[in-house]
């Protein structure tokens, strides 16, 4: 080989020596800059020149070296895995700061917790039921009474609010999933057109891009493949997200908005008046015919890898509803089943049994599942039973049969006529205590926008009796008006005016102060009234079920924070291992730095010494 061609052979080891030097000196530029991963510059050998053939080989001479790829050192299964396991931090993550929040509702609220307005009614049913003809203490159960419900409606609307105030995060999230979607494309786009010449990497860009892929794995979801090309395609909850040519963002509906979207011309507003179909914000898909993002008909679990995501722990914990105790199932009393004598309609028990079981899991799916809705139905289901409890011992009714054709005229003065034998419940006049005045059937806890009876009015009955009875207005869960819920409930007006009107008078004629009513409200008060979710067999009274209430709440949140501390765990573990491959190492940077110096030098003196070679014979010409 000419010592001209030498001089190309020390050439190129200058040259990649130099362009070494400039990545270990970029290397060391970005030691704190966050999603930066180290480079390696991958050197080659050139092609040998052949000079000739000996016995043994081909005689070649080298031609130096060249760069071959300057190269990220990044382990994709380490990145899969990272993804995966910080999108689950944040969905259980999510669901822990919602549980935090509703227990602090209930433990501290304005400086009071709620069990002390529970201890004082408690103390207050006490006090009556020794002096029942005391116009103090019938004046203290009324006053209670409204420092009770305006504490539990306080409560409830903080609730309803927090729960509203959820939209504002989910949609935060669903306009930084579109903006990290966005920025994935561009940089798609750059990466292509930088790497079209077959000759650089953009490494730096593709730091940039990575990076935004770990962000979107905590967000939702995601599942992506890199083309020839060098550009990413991501898939959100297995739908195109980013394409080679297209972002199909995401976007936001309301419950109500898409309810009607599904029916069309079969939408009835009349059937959505509960609060079924609401305000609460849904992600979905506009490319896609509104197709809502997620699909809540199976529970998120670990073992379907489905729990992953802040945005999907976000919509699980809010609901989509605000819950009330008629979404709580009511197990079947066989005693409801079982006839005068004593004989159980087997068939009829068997199909309410059924149709129960079939209410806890679609309660299990749609209610327990999500922290407010679940503790909104509970707390509901507490306020309506000290509600229910105490107004019909006020108030007591009782069940009648009247025929099918019987019309009666309801308190709006519109009428109703019953197809079938039914069964109705009117005022119990003969054992309702009395208030002063004379008057039964007066409650403590009123409905706002419905009366606890309707006007008397005579009845003809199934036995053909006539009597003149008030009608009970009875509860509906398609009417939310007709129900004694949180947000319907207030203080009888009548009592709060003047305190004689509570009824704890016995209607005997001797206008005595009825002893049997003011122990019955003690009575009551210890009584077992509910469980605290259909999934629960134990029964307890209204202490123990705020206690077990409270508990419940608690034990969810400590669940989630369990887990999200596991899963902080798991992905600090993958990061460590993460930051071993692709972190910055100054130390080994500075130990490159002398090397590739020093390479760099003994190219140089390898020149020299050909020039010096050169020099020599040209002079001896």
């Amino acid at each position: 080989m000419g010592l001209m061609s030498n001089l190309y052979v020390g050439a190129s080891g200058l040259q990649v020596s130099q362009n070494a030097l400039n990545t270990t000196g970029h290397n060391l530029a970005n030691v704190e800059t966050k999603g930066y991963v180290r480079q390696q510059t991958l050197l080659k050998s050139n092609t040998y020149n052949t000079i000739g053939q000996s016995y043994f080989s081909a005689m070649q001479t080298g031609r130096g070296v060249s760069t071959a790829i300057v190269m990220q050192v990044r382990d994709m299964f380490l990145d899969q895995s990272y993804r995966m396991e910080v999108g689950r931090q944040g969905f259980y993550e999510s669901q822990y700061e919602a549980a935090s929040e509703v227990e602090d509702l209930f433990g501290e609220l304005e400086g009071v917790a709620f069990q002390n307005s529970l201890e004082g009614f408690w103390t207050t049913l006490q006090e009556i039921s020794k002096e029942p003809d005391s116009l103090v203490a019938k004046t203290t159960l009324a006053e209670t009474s409204v420092s009770l419900m305006e504490r539990a409606e306080n409560i409830y609307e903080q609730l309803s609010s927090y729960q509203l105030s959820l939209n504002t995060k989910i949609e935060t999230k669903v306009n930084r999933i579109n903006e990290i979607g966005q920025q994935i494309y561009d940089l798609n786009e750059k990466i292509r057109y930088y790497e079209s010449n077959k000759v650089e990497n953009a490494n730096d860009l593709r730091d940039q891009r990575n990076t935004l892929l770990d962000e979107l794995g905590q967000l939702v979801d995601i599942s992506y493949k890199e083309d020839a090309t060098g550009g990413v395609t991501v898939n959100v909850e297995e739908t195109p997200f980013v394409t080679d040519n297209n972002v199909y963002k995401m976007g936001t509906m309301t419950v109500l908005e898409l309810r009607k979207q599904q029916l069309g011309t079969k939408y009835d507003p009349a059937k959505d008046s509960k609060n079924e179909y609401t305000n609460m914000l849904v992600p979905v898909w506009p490319a896609f015919k509104n197709m809502e993002v997620y699909n809540f008909d199976t529970l998120p679990s670990a073992e379907k890898d489905t729990d992953v995501g802040s945005l999907k722990g976000l919509l699980l914990s809010r609901g989509t509803k605000v819950a009330n105790y008629t979404d709580i199932p009511i197990a079947p009393d066989k005693a409801d089943y079982t006839d005068e004598t004593g004989v159980l309609d087997a068939d009829a028990f068997a199909q309410a049994t059924k149709q129960f079981e079939e209410e806890v899991k679609e309660y299990n799916l749609r209610i327990d599942s999500s922290i407010v809705m679940s503790t909104q139905a509970k707390f509901d289901q507490l306020i309506h039973g000290i509600v229910t409890t105490i107004n019909n011992i006020l108030s007591p009714n009782r069940e009648v049969t009247v025929p099918a054709g019987t019309t009666v005229t309801l308190s709006n003065g519109d009428t109703y006529t019953y197809d079938k034998e039914t069964v109705i419940q009117i005022l119990d006049e003969e054992n309702a205590p009395i208030a002063s005045n004379g008057e039964a059937g007066i409650e403590l806890f009123t409905r706002k926008s419905m009366p606890r009876y309707m006007d008397a009015q005579e009845i003809t009955l199934a036995d053909g009796t006539t009597i003149t009875a008030r009608i009970y207005n009875e509860e509906s869960a398609k009417d939310n008006y007709s129900l004694y819920t949180l947000g319907e409930i207030s203080i009888n007006t009548r009592i709060l005016e003047d305190a004689t009107l509570l009824p704890m008078n016995t209607n005997d004629g001797t206008g005595a102060f009825d002893v049997n009513t003011a122990q019955n409200l003690i009575s009551s008060w210890q009584k077992s009234f509910a469980t605290i979710d259909p999934n629960s067999i134990t029964k307890y009274n209204f202490n123990d079920y705020y206690t077990a209430f409270t508990g419940s709440i608690a034990t969810i949140g400590e669940k989630m924070n369990t887990l999200a501390s596991s899963q902080q765990s798991m992905v600090n573990s993958i990061e460590n291992q993460r930051l071993s491959a692709i972190g910055v190492s100054s130390d080994e940077e500075l130990t490159n730095l002398i090397k590739y110096q020093h390479a760099y030098n003994a190219s140089s003196r390898y020149i020299n010494v050909v020039n010096e070679m050169l020099e020599h014979i040209v002079t001896r010409l």
